[in-house]
C-alpha cells in the first residue's frame, strides 16, 4: 500500500513539473514571437530610410549633415540585433533625426507635393505604428513569461530549465505631425 502512495506522489510531482514545463515554453515561444513581429517592423523602418533620404536629398541638398546623422543611426539600430536594451536605445536615437527629416517638408514647398516622398511618409507612419502594436505585444508577452518564470513553483523549475525573465523593449518613437484644426469660420 506505502508504495502506491509513493508512486501517486512521483507521479503527480513528475506531472506537475510537465505541466509547469510546457507553460514555461509556451511563455518563452510567445516572447520569442513577439521579438520577431518587432525585428520585421524595425527591418521594414530601416528598410525605408534610405529611400526617404534619397527623396529629401534631390529637394534639400545642402542638409547633408542629417542625412549622414539618419543613415548612421540607422546603421547603429541595425548593428544592435537582438538585445533588446541596447536596440531600443539605438532605435531612439534613430527616432529623432529621422523626425527632423519628414518635418523638412515644411521647409520645402515643392518636396511637400512630391507624391513619391508623401508615398514614403505615409507608409512610415503605417511603419511606426506597426512597431508600436509589435512592441506592445511582445512587451505583453515578456510581463506573462517574466510573472511564469518568477512565480511559486515555477521559479523552482525555471533556473534547472534555463528560462529567464526578459527586458520590456522600450523605444521612443519619432516625433510626430499633429494636425492643426481650425474650426473658426472665415
Amino acid at each position: 500500500m506505502f508504495i502506491w502512495v509513493l508512486l501517486a506522489i512521483i507521479a503527480v510531482i513528475i506531472a506537475g513539473v510537465i505541466l509547469i514545463y510546457n507553460r514555461l515554453v509556451a511563455k518563452r515561444l510567445m516572447s520569442d514571437n513577439g521579438w520577431s513581429d518587432i525585428t520585421v517592423q524595425l527591418q521594414r523602418r530601416a528598410d525605408l530610410i534610405p529611400q526617404i533620404v534619397q527623396t529629401v536629398k534631390a529637394y534639400a541638398k545642402h542638409e547633408r549633415d542629417l542625412f549622414i546623422d539618419v543613415i548612421e543611426k540607422r546603421n547603429a539600430a541595425l548593428a544592435a540585433g537582438d538585445d533588446t536594451k541596447n536596440r531600443g536605445l539605438r532605435e531612439s536615437a534613430l527616432a529623432r533625426p529621422v523626425g527632423k527629416l519628414i518635418a523638412l517638408k515644411e521647409d520645402y514647398p515643392e518636396l511637400k507635393a512630391a507624391q513619391n516622398f508623401l508615398d514614403l511618409q505615409n507608409e512610415l507612419a503605417d511603419t511606426e505604428d506597426k512597431i508600436e502594436m509589435a512592441r506592445r505585444f511582445y512587451n505583453g508577452a515578456v510581463r506573462e513569461q517574466n510573472v511564469a518564470v518568477q512565480s511559486f513553483p515555477a521559479n523552482l523549475l525555471a533556473g534547472i530549465f534555463d528560462f529567464n525573465s526578459r527586458d520590456f523593449f522600450e523605444i521612443e518613437i519619432g516625433e510626430r505631425a499633429n494636425p492643426v484644426l481650425n474650426f473658426s469660420e472665415e
